[in-house]
């Protein structure tokens, strides 16, 4: 990830009002490759972008990780996730 392209994204998306789908679908097309979210991303998506408490518990594979990724590029400050890994 480039930081300048980072830095970018969150000044562009400063509040939950200004975050539109077309903006998650650009950054979702351009920072992941990805077409489209699995309908339970985007459900945790928009409930992280609203600032809910968010809990998500998904098996292995199902795609967790853009469920905090991309909303980490579309809110200023910091993302703290905490995901517990039992090896």
């Amino acid at each position: 990830m480039k930081t300048s392209q980072a830095t970018s994204d969150r000044r562009a998306l400063k509040s939950k009002a200004q975050i539109t789908q077309a903006q998650i679908k650009e950054i979702l097309k351009t920072r992941f490759g990805l077409k489209k979210l699995r309908g339970y991303q985007e459900e945790v998506i928009d409930a992280v972008l609203r600032k809910e408490d968010t809990l998500a518990i998904l098996p292995t594979g199902a795609g967790k990780s853009l469920c905090f990724q991309l909303p980490a590029l579309m809110i200023p400050g910091t993302t703290l996730v905490i995901s517990p890994l039992i090896a």
